[in-house]
């Protein structure tokens, strides 16, 4: 069963209105005489993923934080989920999902034991609209754990447990889940399958949140990508979008009569064509190439710490400002 396939079925409502989950404006946190963020703005909407990236030390898990209410701001204005989380109560949190990169866990409980264990915190918050939590079953298959329901936590594999993991941060069935690192120490299977389980609560109208030093998963997964770098979000977009209006140029790579060439245009299509008219099968091993997440991230990043770009000066190339 696919895991979109089993979310489908779980599902007990149609997709609602896409209507904001996060709007966050001018955040800034200050520890004693240092600023950690210094004007962060972004949005999210129902249904998106959205993925963070950053440097070591940007500021990415401060802002996470705030947004789930554990941290207190030094200034701005947040809103999640319709409610300022500094002041969330219980009902307000019984909305969220949190699945850390590590956790201390009960390796002796048995999966389907611990489910309903926690599942049952939730029962008080059910509405009219939301069934909280979700049936053990359900779940279970959702995640792709129906035959390891018996077993006990501590005997899971790597791919085994994170899928678990996102159980326990979906079981009240949350409308925003966040996601800290959430493939670290997955093997390439472990993080495909991971990739279909979080597709899949996105197309259930979860809006996900998600944290990764991983920019090929970033660039798979997200519907819009975040960098925060200097203090701010210095860039929000596509990735196909961002790495566009990093480079408008493309490289094309080409072999004739072996040697190799390169060269960059910031119109490939024509630039191709010629070649073929000028050389015609004599062009081998044709490769045109546009700036990838990955280049587009690095280059803002080595800018911004050498300082030959400020953090608003990036902001401003890649249109944030007018978002």
């Amino acid at each position: 069963m696919s895991t979109t396939h089993a979310l489908s079925e779980a599902g007990s409502s149609p997709p609602p209105e896409r209507d904001t989950v996060i709007d966050v404006r001018d955040l800034r946190m200050r520890y004693r005489s240092q600023d950690v963020l210094n004007g962060v703005g972004f949005t999210a909407r129902r249904g998106e993923v959205v993925v963070l990236l950053g440097p070591n030390g940007a500021g990415k898990t401060t802002t996470i934080e705030v947004l789930e209410g554990f941290r207190m701001r030094s200034a701005g204005d947040v809103t999640v989920l319709g409610a300022d989380p500094a002041r969330g109560d219980e009902r307000w949190r019984a909305r969220l999902g949190i699945v850390l990169q590590s956790w201390r866990d009960h390796g002796k409980w048995r999966v389907r034991e611990l489910l309903a264990h926690l599942g049952s915190y939730y029962a008080p918050y059910s509405t009219a609209l939301v069934q909280r939590p979700w049936d053990v079953d359900e779940l279970l298959a959702a995640v792709g754990l129906t035959e390891q329901a018996e077993k006990r936590i501590g005997t899971l594999s790597g791919g085994q447990r994170r899928r678990f993991d996102v159980a326990i941060g979906i079981v009240g069935r949350p409308e925003l889940l966040f996601l800290d690192e959430p493939t670290a120490g997955l093997d390439p299977e472990a993080r495909q399958e991971f990739h279909g389980l979080v597709r899949g609560l996105a197309d259930e109208n979860t809006t996900v949140l998600l944290t990764t030093h991983d920019l090929a998963e970033a660039e798979k997964l997200a519907d819009r990508i975040l960098i925060l770098a200097g203090g701010r979000i210095v860039a929000d977009g596509a990735a196909e979008e961002l790495a566009r209006q990093a480079s408008a140029e493309a490289t094309v790579r080409w072999t004739r009569d072996g040697q190799s060439f390169e060269q960059a245009t910031a119109e490939p299509t024509r630039f191709v064509r010629q070649l073929f008219e000028e050389h015609g099968e004599a062009i081998g091993g044709l490769e045109v190439r546009r700036a990838s997440l990955e280049d587009t991230y690095l280059t803002m990043v080595r800018e911004l710490e050498t300082g030959s770009v400020t953090g608003e000066q990036a902001a401003h190339a890649f249109g944030k400002g007018s978002r």
